[in-house]
């Protein structure tokens, strides 16, 4: 099996004269924009998937629930009994 630093240093040895920059003009260059533009990209996908869940939740229907049960009704989710939450004996 070859020995992977020794191809390791000759990868380096020619990589090092393309790593050299002007230290008084230091820019993100095309790199920094390409993953700019993929996280902005990921950052767009994710609220049109936030809003579209959103839209599915419907929250007139969480209050009149948690109304009726207030008045002493028993609503979609009660389990029936007379006071008590449920799972609750009464004694």
């Amino acid at each position: 099996m070859p020995d992977m630093s020794a191809s390791a240093s000759l990868v380096m040895t020619h990589l090092v004269p393309l790593a050299e920059v002007d230290q008084n003009k230091v820019t993100p260059g095309v790199l920094g924009f390409i993953v700019f533009a993929v996280m902005a990209l990921a950052v767009w996908g994710l609220m049109k998937s936030m809003n579209r869940h959103m839209g599915k939740v419907d929250f007139a229907v969480d209050r009149d629930e948690s109304a009726a049960d207030a008045a002493g009704g028993t609503g979609k989710k009660g389990s029936g009994k007379a006071g008590g939450a449920p799972g609750t004996q009464q004694g």
